[in-house]
Protein backbone atom coordinates (compact mmCIF):
# COMPACT_ATOMS: atom_id res chain seq x y z
CA UNK A 1 0.00 0.00 0.00
CA UNK A 2 1.62 3.40 -0.87
CA UNK A 3 1.15 6.31 1.54
CA UNK A 4 1.19 10.10 1.27
CA UNK A 5 1.84 12.27 4.68
CA UNK A 6 0.64 15.72 5.15
CA UNK A 7 2.12 17.16 8.75
CA UNK A 8 0.75 20.54 9.60
CA UNK A 9 2.09 21.06 12.84
CA UNK A 10 5.00 22.72 14.38
CA UNK A 11 7.75 19.77 15.97
CA UNK A 12 7.39 21.84 19.33
CA UNK A 13 3.92 22.93 19.02
CA UNK A 14 2.38 19.08 19.72
CA UNK A 15 3.08 15.46 19.42
CA UNK A 16 1.57 15.65 15.56
CA UNK A 17 5.14 15.38 14.04
CA UNK A 18 6.77 12.92 16.18
CA UNK A 19 3.15 11.32 15.61
CA UNK A 20 3.44 11.11 12.02
CA UNK A 21 7.36 10.01 11.95
CA UNK A 22 6.14 7.07 13.95
CA UNK A 23 3.14 5.89 12.08
CA UNK A 24 5.92 5.77 8.93
CA UNK A 25 8.70 4.11 10.78
CA UNK A 26 5.62 1.43 11.03
CA UNK A 27 4.18 1.63 7.84
CA UNK A 28 8.03 1.06 6.52
CA UNK A 29 8.36 -1.51 8.84
CA UNK A 30 5.47 -3.58 7.22
CA UNK A 31 6.73 -3.36 4.04
CA UNK A 32 4.85 -0.23 2.71
CA UNK A 33 5.75 2.61 0.51
CA UNK A 34 5.40 6.06 1.82
CA UNK A 35 4.98 7.82 -1.75
CA UNK A 36 5.59 11.61 0.23
CA UNK A 37 5.48 13.57 3.31
CA UNK A 38 4.53 16.68 2.34
CA UNK A 39 4.85 20.13 5.25
CA UNK A 40 2.87 22.35 5.16
CA UNK A 41 1.89 25.13 7.29
CA UNK A 42 3.95 24.74 10.87
CA UNK A 43 4.76 21.84 9.66
CA UNK A 44 7.74 23.34 7.68
CA UNK A 45 9.50 23.78 10.79
CA UNK A 46 10.32 20.22 10.85
CA UNK A 47 13.01 21.07 8.01
CA UNK A 48 14.90 23.73 9.73
CA UNK A 49 18.30 22.72 9.55
CA UNK A 50 19.14 24.90 12.20
CA UNK A 51 17.02 23.47 14.79
CA UNK A 52 18.71 22.82 18.35
CA UNK A 53 16.22 21.30 21.01
CA UNK A 54 17.88 21.04 24.31
CA UNK A 55 20.16 17.68 24.68
CA UNK A 56 17.75 15.72 26.46
CA UNK A 57 14.63 16.37 23.67
CA UNK A 58 14.25 14.18 20.34
CA UNK A 59 16.37 15.87 17.67
CA UNK A 60 13.08 15.24 15.55
CA UNK A 61 14.71 16.90 12.76
CA UNK A 62 17.77 15.14 12.33
CA UNK A 63 15.35 12.03 12.73
CA UNK A 64 13.44 12.86 9.26
CA UNK A 65 16.80 13.64 7.54
CA UNK A 66 17.39 10.05 8.94
CA UNK A 67 14.61 9.06 7.45
CA UNK A 68 14.83 10.23 4.16
CA UNK A 69 18.37 8.80 3.47
CA UNK A 70 17.81 5.25 4.74
CA UNK A 71 14.40 4.97 3.07
CA UNK A 72 14.29 7.52 0.24
CA UNK A 73 11.49 9.19 1.23
CA UNK A 74 10.09 12.20 -0.01
CA UNK A 75 10.25 14.60 1.82
CA UNK A 76 8.74 18.27 0.29
CA UNK A 77 8.04 21.46 2.21
CA UNK A 78 5.62 23.98 0.77
CA UNK A 79 7.46 26.45 -0.61
CA UNK A 80 4.41 29.45 -0.14
CA UNK A 81 4.19 28.07 3.83
CA UNK A 82 8.41 27.83 3.78
CA UNK A 83 8.68 31.72 2.12
CA UNK A 84 6.20 33.07 4.75
CA UNK A 85 8.11 31.55 8.10
CA UNK A 86 11.46 32.35 6.25
CA UNK A 87 12.78 29.10 5.25
CA UNK A 88 14.60 29.25 2.35
CA UNK A 89 16.49 26.65 -0.21
CA UNK A 90 20.20 27.21 -1.55
CA UNK A 91 18.73 28.69 -4.43
CA UNK A 92 16.02 30.88 -2.85
CA UNK A 93 18.14 32.40 -0.22
CA UNK A 94 20.62 33.54 -3.41
CA UNK A 95 17.65 34.51 -5.55
CA UNK A 96 16.70 36.98 -2.41
CA UNK A 97 20.51 38.01 -1.42
CA UNK A 98 20.91 36.08 1.72
CA UNK A 99 23.80 34.27 3.40
CA UNK A 100 22.37 31.27 4.07
CA UNK A 101 19.53 28.40 3.00
CA UNK A 102 17.71 27.17 6.18
CA UNK A 103 16.89 23.25 5.01
CA UNK A 104 17.84 20.33 6.23
CA UNK A 105 19.43 17.49 5.02
CA UNK A 106 16.70 15.27 3.15
CA UNK A 107 13.98 17.98 2.68
CA UNK A 108 13.55 19.73 -0.65
CA UNK A 109 10.97 22.66 -1.67
CA UNK A 110 7.92 22.05 -3.63
CA UNK A 111 4.65 23.34 -4.39
CA UNK A 112 1.00 22.32 -4.06
CA UNK A 113 1.51 20.22 -7.03
CA UNK A 114 3.36 17.79 -5.30
CA UNK A 115 0.98 17.11 -3.07
CA UNK A 116 -1.76 16.56 -5.37
CA UNK A 117 0.68 14.26 -7.13
CA UNK A 118 0.57 12.69 -3.98
CA UNK A 119 -2.44 12.23 -3.30
CA UNK A 120 -3.34 10.74 -7.27
CA UNK A 121 -0.82 7.97 -6.28
CA UNK A 122 -1.66 6.87 -2.68
CA UNK A 123 -3.82 4.18 -2.24
CA UNK A 124 -4.21 6.26 1.72
CA UNK A 125 -3.70 9.64 2.58
CA UNK A 126 -3.02 10.71 6.33
CA UNK A 127 -3.08 14.38 7.66
CA UNK A 128 -1.25 14.67 10.84
CA UNK A 129 -2.42 18.00 12.86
Amino acid sequence: MRFAIQVNASPYQSNTGYSAYQFIKAVLAQGHEVFRVFFYHEGIYHAFKHNTPPDDELQLTLCWSKLAQQHQVDLVVCISAAQRRGLLSTDEAQRQGKQDDDLAVGFRIGGLGQWVEALLEADRVIVFG
